[in-house]
């Protein structure tokens, strides 16, 4: 069996170091050199834990290798796509760039070959690139199948290795027979569903996370005005069966786009095709919108004017274990602080470089760093490293001791602690009166 996965940014990197561990003997392409050379030295082109060595252990092994060469696909026995989908500004995906890059590799695939795409694209594409390749297949059969991705950053490769389920979407007898055994190395229990249920499946589940998200991020701004407090309604709420100990109803901060906000925007797009009202999901993005200014808010009701104040900024990258900053909600904090004429200080441990725009603020190599002088610290991303960080320490530091942590990540350490003020999403503003 070999295996070619196309598309080697963060899902087609871990992918293809992944099935490559699985024994398969791996090509990984992409029409980016650029990757590809970063890829064949050993390294992800982004951060991942464990991914770089994932990569090195399969190419010292034999089983993986890089190229931008497409006619690698020609002996290929399965052709995994697995592009990032990109979005633009409004969170509309741009399927288009994985529909022409597919259909590039029609004239080099072999009979008997076949195609899963794990890329996200609109429900239809799979369908309609089957239909694209029956017009020039020249007497070639090749299956075609989709199954979703189930990345999560910092814990991709574990999630892929070891995923609670798989499902796959096919009308092909002879794909199944292939993708079984392929997929049955990384779980046994597969859902064989048809093509266009399993692309909405996953326009689903992402919406239905982020319908989660922004209902209880609601109850919890509704808590702080009644006096009730967040935290002990999601514990009621995880109590009952209907809903669950493992529900995505923590408190915190909003979705900052990509993933959930493009399955969100897919659906409504859908809807408005086929000429349906869904005012459900219609709600999201507008609330979810409003919920991102949490922090900013928080911090003009504590602080009055902003300007001089100095903030410190706790988590810069879109979530632990990336080191990307795209969608981060620490990203946007920072240029309405800086609007507001704050003077604003960060860390993180893996960030990479801040964009040109926010020169202005000053980046510590450690948290203490950031915090010292500062008049207000607002946690952002949930690092590990954070959890450090002592009541003591943090008041030592600062010059007021204030500090937002809209997802509870640090109360274990802080909340309840004499000398500091610890601010949390659905902290109750006032005192029922008896």
């Amino acid at each position: 069996m070999k295996i070619c996965v196309q598309g080697l940014w963060h899902l087609g990197s871990v992918t293809a170091a992944c099935v490559a561990r699985a024994g398969f003997s791996t090509v990984g392409l992409d029409a980016d050199a650029e990757i590809i050379a970063c890829l064949s030295s050993g390294q992800a082109p982004l951060y991942e834990p464990g991914l770089d060595d994932l990569i090195q252990a399969g190419s010292a092994a034999g089983l993986l290798a890089f190229t931008t060469d497409p006619a690698t696909v020609a002996d290929a026995d399965l052709v995994w796509v697995t592009f990032d989908t990109p979005v633009d500004d409004e969170d509309r995906a741009d399927a288009a760039i994985v529909v022409s890059a597919v259909e590039q590799l029609f004239p080099l695939l072999k009979d008997g070959a076949v195609i899963l795409i794990s890329a996200q694209v609109p429900v239809g594409t799979t369908r309609a690139l089957a239909r694209a390749f029956a017009d020039v297949a020249g007497g070639r059969r090749v299956g075609f199948a989709y199954s979703p991705e189930n990345l999560r950053l910092g814990k991709a490769i574990e999630v892929f290795e070891h995923p609670e389920r798989i499902v796959v979407g096919t009308a092909d007898d002879h794909a199944r027979a292939v993708l079984e055994p392929t997929l049955g190395r990384f779980c046994d229990r597969l859902i064989w569903v048809s093509i266009e249920s399993a692309e909405l499946a996953k326009h689903s589940l992402n919406a239905f996370l982020a319908v989660s998200v922004t209902f209880m991020n609601e109850i919890a701004t509704l808590c702080e005005q009644v006096g009730a407090d967040a935290a002990e309604v999601e514990q009621a709420l995880r109590s009952e069966p209907r809903i669950g100990t493992r529900a995505y109803i923590r408190p915190g901060a909003g979705f900052a786009g990509g993933t959930l906000a493009r399955d969100i925007m897919t659906l409504n797009q859908l809807a408005a095709l086929h000429d349906l009202d869904l005012p459900l999901l219609g709600g999201v993005m507008p609330s979810n919108k409003r919920h991102l200014n949490w922090p900013a808010r928080q911090l003009a009701t504590r602080l009055g004017d902003l300007a001089g104040r100095r903030i410190c900024i706790l988590g810069l990258t879109y979530k632990p274990g990336t080191d990307s900053l795209r969608r981060s909600p620490g990203i946007d904090l920072c240029r309405v602080l800086l609007a507001a004429g704050a003077a604003v200080t960060a860390h993180d441990p893996h960030a990479e470089p801040l964009p040109a725009d926010l020169r202005a603020v000053t980046r510590s190599d450690t948290a203490l760093g950031a915090l010292a002088g500062a008049e207000a610290a607002v946690l952002l991303t949930e690092w590990p490293d954070y959890r450090d960080l002592t009541t003591d320490a943090i008041a030592a530091a600062m010059a007021q001791p204030l500090v937002l942590d809209q997802g509870r990540f640090l109360a274990a350490g802080l909340a309840g602690k004499a000398g500091l003020r610890y601010i949390t999403l659905g902290t109750p503003l006032i005192t029922p009166q008896a």
